[in-house]
């Protein structure tokens, strides 16, 4: 290589950027790692293209932000301008800095008459997973208007198809794959949280590919706000996957000398299908300084076992319960504040209720501690109903336009955290809070979308997501052992930003394991087991209506930061039995669910095959999803194994279903163990049983 190219290459992912041009680098490879000793030129050769007739004599190729200067006819990687002048940035290069261990550069761009500097930031990490982050400065003497700033790198044409994911409230992460077809397919959120229906990641991939093979190529901002995932495939015959934050017109405005920072946009590449992209993923998160470091207690929230009822009685039987069946964390679900017999008042009075709780809620987590149990909190720190002292006493806090009357949604609003009194507010609640019950941990929800969202007269959805970065920090930094859940109805936000301020997300407010199954399949895609809260809930789901078995609930909870949310006091002896052997195996088997390679198999739609990995030892669930429509059940061929190990498989029995009375099981499991080499469980596989829908087995596999 030569000092007119830059190659970061890590763990098998390489980028290069081409410095030969007037104007910014472009982005000659972003894939494989292509090996030492590459020639520039020839690689610079190879990767730009010929030209038709009729075409200009210096081809455009995407550059590190592209724009009409270079030719490119694609979305624009920065729209703004001052007043009317100079819409189209020419910004040229003035300086790299490579990092001394080669692991990022930084490149910084000037426009000399727009008045406009652009610092751009890549970093690829250990785990192969490059951050991207542009800094837009206004040098001029006037307003810049900042229209937005997206991150894009090239994919290479053999990308054939795209797959992204859509949902709704208590079915999250739908998957939605389609051909990538010349055009651009926009993926934009508009709901001032990322969204039930937010892509979690944006991938690109070859034809076919699976969890297990070909090459894919993946795009997620970290942001909580309006964002946009786009692929675009032009016309000349580029092709790109870019993200950023959304702006709505006039949001970000710069005074002189003011800068518009861009949320880290993820990219990750991998040439082993999902599996290898969410490998990478797990491993750059699991690698941060704040990622959590001790074992993930085992949680029991009380929501669907008390609603709204709170009685110190009832409350303390129900812990005493979950003490009993080896609970590590209480958490006391919404109802406990000012006013809060229901959804219709009370939210934004963050003050204990005296009249539920005449001595604070002291008697209760005393008894907790007591018990040997961390203590939790429910709060909507955003939100407030009409019903509540502080929208009587300030109706000027909620985040609207003052001239109109704001539409509710679930009879709340939202409150201006961006506004210095509603932060102050908020920031002494909360701390105060926290300091005089040494709360553990906070399930901090977010139950509307923001519509509408008016700050000191402008569109106000980036600073009030700045603003709840800013409290969840402060509140953070005052109490380092904190914990925080970020929950939104459930999965709707569900992104790296939030994910910088907390420790675990809510994949869904739905327990039915059965939907579970898919929702956190997906979520795991971006976020490893340990940050997604997975409960064992009642037999009959409160939000789908469906009749499960307890065995498939606590199985599909075990691959999770597992829980329980249900009124365990009315269990039988037998259902306390098999959550206490439960609970058991989750806190044995955590070391390996919260720092293993998840895998899954491509299986069809009628079941699923999904596993944990580590040296020596896996956990494997099947699933049947629907009635067979074969005499023999599939094979079981086991990924991610190590091929030269030998593996003894034995069934987890609490976690595996009875059979159907009519079905004989295959004759591994009629023994009870069998030992394989991991080369023969991934290629030839294990028989499954007869399993009926909603049945599962469950496999744990040690090293001979």
């Amino acid at each position: 290589m030569d000092d007119r190219m830059v190659v970061l290459t890590r763990a098998g992912a390489c980028l290069v950027l081409d410095l030969d041009t007037p104007w910014l680098p472009r982005v000659l490879h972003w894939g494989a790692d292509l090996g030492p000793g590459v020639d520039a030129a020839a690689l610079r050769a190879v990767a730009v293209p010929g030209r038709r007739g009729g075409a200009p004599a210096d081809p455009a190729a995407p550059s590190l932000l592209p724009a009409q200067a270079d030719g490119w006819a694609g979305r624009l990687g920065v729209e703004g301008a001052r007043d009317r002048a100079y819409p189209h940035l020419r910004l040229a290069p003035v300086g790299v800095a490579v990092a001394p261990d080669g692991g990022g550069v930084e490149v910084t761009s000037r426009d000399s008459a727009a008045e406009v500097s652009v610092v751009s930031s890549l970093v690829l990490d250990d785990a192969g997973v490059l951050r991207l982050r542009h800094t837009l400065t206004n040098e001029g003497s006037g307003a810049w208007t900042v229209g937005g700033v997206r991150a894009v790198l090239p994919v290479p044409d053999h990308a054939a198809e795209l797959l992204h994911f859509s949902g709704r409230w208590g079915l999250e992460k739908i998957p939605q794959r389609e051909a990538f077809l010349p055009g651009i397919r926009s993926l934009e959120t508009r709901r001032g949280r990322t969204g039930h229906s937010h892509t979690g990641l944006l991938v690109a991939g070859s034809a076919g590919f699976g969890f297990g093979s070909g090459e894919v190529w993946g795009v997620h901002a970290g942001w909580s706000g309006w964002t946009v995932h786009d692929a675009e495939r032009v016309a000349e015959g580029w092709s790109t996957l870019g993200a950023g934050e959304l702006l709505a017109p006039g949001e970000v405005v710069l005074a002189p000398g003011e800068s518009y920072a861009t949320p880290d946009v993820h990219f990750v590449y991998s040439d082993s299908g999902l599996d290898g992209l969410s490998a990478r993923l797990h491993a750059s998160l699991r690698a941060r300084a704040s990622h959590p470091s001790t074992p993930r207690p085992l949680v029991l929230n009380t929501w669907e076992a008390v609603y709204f009822d709170h009685d110190l009685a009832r409350m303390k039987g129900l812990a005493d319960v979950a003490a009993s069946v080896g609970v590590e964390r209480f958490v006391v679900d919404d109802g406990w504040f000012l006013g809060r017999r229901n959804d219709l008042g009370g939210l934004g009075d963050w003050y204990v209720d005296p009249d539920l709780w005449p001595d604070g809620l002291h008697p209760l987590v005393d008894h907790v501690r007591s018990l040997g149990m961390q203590f939790g909190l429910w709060v909507e720190p955003e939100m407030a109903n009409p019903r509540s002292r502080l929208v009587e006493e300030h109706p000027d806090w909620l985040l609207n336009d003052p001239s109109r009357v704001p539409r509710e949604w679930r009879h709340q609003h939202t409150v201006d955290v961006a506004n210095p009194e509603v932060y102050a507010y908020l920031l002494e609640r909360l701390d105060k809070l926290v300091g005089e019950y040494a709360i553990d941990y906070l399930k901090w929800d977010h139950n509307r979308d923001l519509l509408e969202a008016v700050h000191d007269g402008h569109a106000g959805v980036h600073e009030q997501t700045a603003a709840v970065y800013r409290l969840l920090d402060e509140l953070r930094s005052r109490h380092p052992s904190l914990e925080i859940e970020s929950c939104s109805s459930g999965g709707a936000r569900v992104d790296l930003g939030i994910i910088e301020r907390t420790d675990r997300v809510w994949a869904s407010d739905s327990n039915d394991p059965l939907d579970r199954q898919a929702i956190q399949r997906w979520t795991s895609l971006l976020l490893p087991p340990e940050l997604i809260g997975a409960h064992v809930g009642p037999g009959h789901t409160h939000v789908s209506g469906r009749v499960t078995e307890l065995q498939l609930r606590c199985a599909t909870a075990l691959f999770g930061h597992a829980g329980i949310e249900w009124d365990i006091t009315e269990c039988s002896p037998a259902e306390l039995s098999l959550l206490s052997d439960w609970a058991a195996t989750y806190k044995r088997l955590r070391p390996l669910l919260h720092t293993g390679r998840v895998v899954r198999a491509d299986t069809d739609d009628a079941h699923v095959l999904h596993g944990v990995v580590g040296p020596g030892q896996a956990v494997f669930a099947y699933v049947a999803l629907q009635t067979m429509t074969a005499d023999i059940p599939p094979r079981l061929r086991l990924p991610g194994l190590d091929p030269a190990v030998t593996y003894r498989v034995t069934p987890l029995a609490g976690l595996s279903s009875a059979l159907p009375r009519w079905a004989r099981p295959a004759a591994w499991l009629e023994s009870g163990a069998v030992e394989l080499p991991g080369r023969v469980l991934a290629t030839v596989g294990l028989q499954a049983p007869p399993l009926n829908p909603g049945q599962v087995l469950t496999l744990e596999l040690t090293a001979v």
